[in-house]
């Protein structure tokens, strides 16, 4: 079974690849994506029921992933808020976590743990 995914992402090739890693080896179907935070946080008051898991990079367009995070601390108790950043520093994730995100991932280094947690996220919807 699929899980809806939101992505918060200002690359567009990253952006890109992600789509089709999530759908490809996640079993994901992708939403949506914004690549700022004022459009992250529109989008996920207007569809509050119609995600998942939202994937937030912490460097955005404009704004920044922390705000999107923030945004998200009414979600219901199944959606999960993961971080997907280069900027994995502890600093980071632990203020991601006082923020209310999930979990966190280094997108250079963890991307099978991504896998491994999108898999708890799936079978919890089963």
């Amino acid at each position: 079974m699929t899980f809806k995914a939101y992505l918060v992402e200002d690359s567009p090739v990253i952006r890109e690849n992600l789509v089709g890693f999530l759908e490809d080896v996640a079993d994901a179907e992708v939403v949506a994506s914004a690549s700022t935070e004022d459009e992250a946080i529109t989008w996920l008051g207007l569809h509050r029921d119609d995600w998942d898991m939202t994937i937030v990079d912490l460097f955005l367009k404009r704004g920044n992933g922390l705000g999107v995070i923030h945004a998200c601390r009414n979600r219901a108790p199944h959606q999960k808020v993961v971080v997907l950043s280069n900027y994995a520093t502890a600093d980071m994730r632990q203020r991601s976590e006082q923020l209310g995100a999930d979990a966190f991932f280094d997108k250079s280094a963890e991307l099978d743990q991504l896998v491994a947690y999108c898999d708890l996220v799936r079978s919890s919807h089963e």
